[in-house]
């Protein structure tokens, strides 16, 4: 079955289907062992490709260059690719859904945030108006073969958000996504204004919406869960206790025994990635 296909099947299942958010190879290795479905998170990629905050600094080259490194180790999982907004202009975002389709991606997030863009779950956000915001995901939607396309709204205020959800939900995006929402009643007034379509919903460790479990989103309608930072906030955490112990202990590492991670366990899952 097409990749976009796959990923359209599991989202129209009954449920709620979690994507995990994945910042390199070695987090997307350890993510696929557990998890049928993946998630290019910007806020990661920005984080773990160029050092950076997720505030605009991803260039679509790189965006693509992972997902093709992604889909030749994980064929058969699904693989949602965040694109902001969609790098520029609308020629540009075409150019991207095009070469990210060729790539390997099941689907895309396209928001409609302007620039200088923002983080989903921080302040300061600015979306472009409504009829601008629609061209683009209209000319998109029309460049698009089989790859699922996820129409995300950052609005603030919540009547624009109603209005927007309703917008993006009369085209013929697959999902609609309202990122940053404060509370379970907004999920339930926004999924009043989608009707039919299918909703995304966007957990983040420190974000504004609150976490809920996949049985508590499917109660509220929820159809897709993505989880942007598990992954990496996890590695932080980790690393920055690995130094500190070795820091402490004079520099002697600590035994592999017990639970923890050496070389053979290393090996063993990455190998996993040549069959």
């Amino acid at each position: 079955m097409p990749h976009g296909s796959s990923l359209r099947q599991a989202i129209t299942a009954p449920g709620t289907t979690p994507l995990i958010g994945v910042y390199d190879m070695y987090s997307a290795s350890i993510a696929a062992a557990r998890y049928d479905g993946l998630f290019v998170s910007g806020f990661g990629f920005a984080a773990s490709h160029y050092g950076l905050p997720d505030i605009g600094f991803i260039a679509w080259p790189d965006i693509v260059a992972f997902t093709e490194r992604l889909r030749g180790a994980f064929p058969r999982h699904h693989l949602l690719v965040d694109i902001d907004d969609g790098y520029g202009d609308p020629e540009v975002a075409c150019h991207v859904v095009r070469r990210l389709e060729g790539a390997g991606a099941s689907g895309v997030i396209l928001e409609d945030q302007k620039r200088p863009r923002r983080c989903g779950h921080v302040d300061g956000k600015q979306v472009l108006p409504l009829d601008e915001y629609l061209d683009k995901l209209e000319r998109v939607l029309a460049c698009r073969g089989d790859l699922v396309v996820v129409a995300r709204t950052d609005a603030t205020d919540e009547a624009e958000i109603l209005v927007r959800a309703k917008a993006l939900a009369a085209t013929d995006a697959d999902v609609v996504l309202v990122d940053g929402v404060r509370d379970a009643d907004a999920i339930r007034r926004i999924r009043a204004c989608a009707g039919d379509k299918p909703l995304l919903f966007n957990q983040i460790a420190g974000g504004r919406s609150p976490r809920l479990s996949l049985p508590e989103l499917a109660e509220l309608g929820v159809d897709v869960a993505i989880y942007s930072t598990p992954c990496l906030f996890a590695a932080h955490s980790a690393i920055d206790k690995a130094l500190a112990e070795l820091e402490a202990s004079a520099g002697r590492l600590p035994a592999a025994e017990g639970g923890g991670v050496g070389v053979p366990e290393s090996i063993a899952l990455l190998e996993r990635n040549l069959r």
